[in-house]
């Protein structure tokens, strides 16, 4: 029954016609097309007659917050074993996770743990060897490989630990766990913005009154005043000072590269007579705090000042808490420490703040932002009695590496042992 309820029928088609279609690729006319390339993924538009259409599948949280070049980078670095190396070699991370897990086996014996952001499997091979009944070792990134294989090597506890690849926003567990574990610190203690998945996991896959080693991170910031490192970074732009390079005027550059290089955040061991005042600190509650409270932070600032002269900016660094019912443990990054890979961070002001008299108050605000390449930009203001308030503005995604070989730890000519180094760890938190 064709429009208008007039009658009409289609004929048959002739067989040249059949013979073309069928040489161009398509389905001849009465047969049936293929599926759609998604379709054929398991994922079609539409259902056949009768068959229910599938519910789209609602977009990940991870999704949503993190670029998806971001996130392709991300997890292809963290898929290198160089990477994990960087990490795990770390002696003073990994042995107070050891410490931290070891010393506390009563909160994980018979207990059913997730390790978030799994990595190469050791913290998870932790977990077991404290007596857990079973571990979910969730790693999005290609390095779930290298964890199964590890795994697998380790007499008696291959059947505890379950690698599952995928991002734990996304993924389903059989059970929900009693005990959280991961290393979701990045420079700054947020950057990477991890530890915003480190509390999806545990509104997800936790149960009520759970525990979660770590349990809480902070912040420290203070004064520093370094004119060395002042005079290095103001001389990296020096290059567009040339007014004769190759024939070329470059000098009408120099201001922005001046500010460039100063909009990034300096990584380093920090000398610690380089810090002059006391310190401000941020303390995030990984039990109570909502991954959303971790895009946006502030720090205000009132800071008393130990001796007159120029503040060149803020030093940060940071600390986590292993709350264990038997010995609780502290990693800090504080300076004057065992170096870490995270080393401390710096935000270095163009226009130092000049300080006329000890016990003189650096009042202002650090305030961090997250954007979507899994980071924060950063601002701080910062001034001293009738001094102009200076301005510094930085990508925390762009830091100037300054000492990327100081962390590697040696003891007596040689590098430490990792029992020498998890014996000196967690002896309480920085100040």
């Amino acid at each position: 029954m064709g429009p208008g309820g007039l009658e009409y029928s289609i004929p048959d088609p002739s067989p040249e016609v059949v013979a073309l279609v069928r040489a161009l690729g398509a389905p001849a006319p009465g047969q049936d097309a293929p599926l759609p390339r998604a379709s054929r993924a398991g994922s079609p538009k539409t259902g056949s007659p009768g068959t229910p259409t599938p519910c789209p599948t609602p977009p990940s949280t991870f999704d949503a917050r993190t670029d998806a070049g971001s996130a392709e980078l991300y997890f292809h670095y963290y898929g290198q074993l160089q990477h994990q190396q960087n990490m795990l070699a770390d002696a003073l991370r990994t042995g107070t996770y050891h410490a931290a897990i070891s010393e506390n086996s009563a909160d994980f014996a018979g207990k059913a743990v997730l390790d978030v952001g799994a990595g190469s499997g050791v913290l998870s091979l932790f977990a077991a060897r404290a007596g857990a009944r079973v571990v979910y070792a969730v790693e999005a990134s290609p390095a779930a490989q290298y964890a199964r294989r590890l795994v697998q090597a380790q007499p008696g506890l291959a059947g505890i630990v379950h690698v599952i690849q995928g991002r734990v926003e996304d993924v389903e567990l059989p059970e929900k766990v009693d005990v959280l574990i991961s290393e979701p610190m990045g420079t700054l203690l947020v950057n990477e913005r991890m530890i915003e998945s480190y509390l999806a996991a545990r509104d997800k896959h936790m149960k009520p009154g759970g525990k979660m080693f770590p349990s809480l991170g902070r912040i420290h910031v203070a004064g520093f005043s370094d004119p060395y490192l002042h005079a290095e970074v103001m001389a990296r732009s020096a290059f567009w000072k040339a007014t004769d390079f190759f024939g070329l005027d470059l000098s009408c550059l120099e201001a922005e590269a001046t500010a460039g290089y100063f909009g990034q955040v300096v990584v380093d061991a920090i000398p610690s007579g380089a810090l002059v005042s006391n310190t401000a600190q941020r303390t995030i509650d990984f039990a109570t705090a909502a991954p959303e409270d971790l895009r946006e932070l502030a720090i205000p600032l009132s800071l008393q000042v130990a001796a007159p002269g120029p503040v060149h900016g803020l030093a940060c660094w940071f600390d986590v808490l292993f709350e264990g019912s038997q010995a609780p443990r502290w990693l800090s990054t504080a300076p004057g420490l065992p170096t870490t890979h995270w080393f401390q961070l710096r935000c270095l002001l163009q226009e130092p703040v000049q300080v006329a008299k000890a016990g003189d108050t650096l009042t202002g605000r650090l305030h961090l932002l997250a954007h979507s390449r899994q980071s924060y930009d950063v601002t701080l203001e910062l001034s001293s009695g009738a001094s102009p308030v200076s301005v510094g503005r930085y990508d925390l995604k762009e830091p100037y590496y300054r000492q990327l070989n100081q962390w590697i730890p040696v003891a007596n000519g040689a590098e430490a042992t990792y029992e020498q180094m998890a014996a000196e760890a967690g002896q309480g938190p920085s100040t």
